[in-house]
């Protein structure tokens, strides 16, 4: 099926680097312009020189999804600056080890405030423009974490659970208009989220379970946003579940 998602145009939260950078690049590669917005501006800017070499367009928009206000002028910004906003990958996205006798609460506020709180904000400001464009695709990041609860990263998968309830609610709430809502649920993804896990033993067993050998690449993630994108109107995945091959456990 060849694929085009062009005169669209796309933001994706979490940009600076892993899945959400990969799906810039895919989106960008399929035709549609494309806004990034991570904390990080010095990443954002480089992916945005990357997308123009190869002949696409990009725009970078820094900021903080935990931040309400930030949130929502991002997906205010993408429409003033664009014309519109057709595709809304929120991938902006941490984990943090630890259950509920032994993290801080500052640590679990941290993650929920990104993980769901910042889809929640982005969200909510794009429906608007998208039910006067009556259509449009928001398509949230999540992980086997939302379907199978790890008691050593209580937080993270408090987040994604709630990110699965958010999602599907969305999905009833917004279809009539055109809307369509999907999540996305990767295993084991080679990225850098790991890094920012405090203790150092967690942290490294996190790493090597997503550096593996046979764990997927962002690509990987990013060809199943392009695939969600690119379905006729009609068609709304509103769930994927990917894993690597290798992972055969029974959830």
């Amino acid at each position: 099926m060849t694929v085009s998602l062009s005169g669209k145009v796309a933001l994706v939260t979490g940009a600076s680097s892993g899945i959400g950078e990969a799906a810039a690049l895919a989106l960008a590669e399929a035709g549609s312009t494309v806004a990034v917005s991570a904390r990080r501006a010095d990443r954002l800017a480089a992916l945005v020189a990357r997308i123009e070499a190869a002949g696409g367009k990009a725009l970078a928009l820094p900021g903080d999804v935990a931040v309400e206000a930030e949130a929502t002028k991002t997906v205010e910004d993408t429409v003033a600056r664009l014309g519109r906003i057709d595709i809304l990958v929120n991938s902006a996205g941490v984990i943090q080890s630890g259950g509920v006798e032994s993290l801080p609460l500052d640590e679990w506020r941290r993650v929920i405030d990104i993980n769901l709180l910042g889809t929640l904000y982005t969200c909510k400001a794009a429906i608007g423009p998208m039910k006067a464009q009556g259509a449009g695709d928001i398509i949230n990041i999540s992980s086997t974490a939302g379907r199978r609860a790890a008691g050593l990263f209580g937080p993270y998968s408090t987040s994604k659970f709630g990110l699965t309830g958010f999602t599907e609610g969305l999905r009833q709430e917004v279809g009539g208009a055109g809307i369509r809502v999907a999540i996305v649920e990767p295993g084991a993804t080679e990225t850098e989220v790991a890094g920012g896990i405090g203790d150092p033993a967690m942290r490294a067993a996190m790493q090597q379970h997503v550096g593996k050998e046979g764990a997927m690449k962002p690509s990987d993630i990013a060809d199943a946003i392009v695939f969600i994108a690119s379905l006729p109107p009609r068609a709304n995945v509103s769930q994927i579940l990917i894993r690597p091959t290798i992972d055969t456990a029974a959830m």
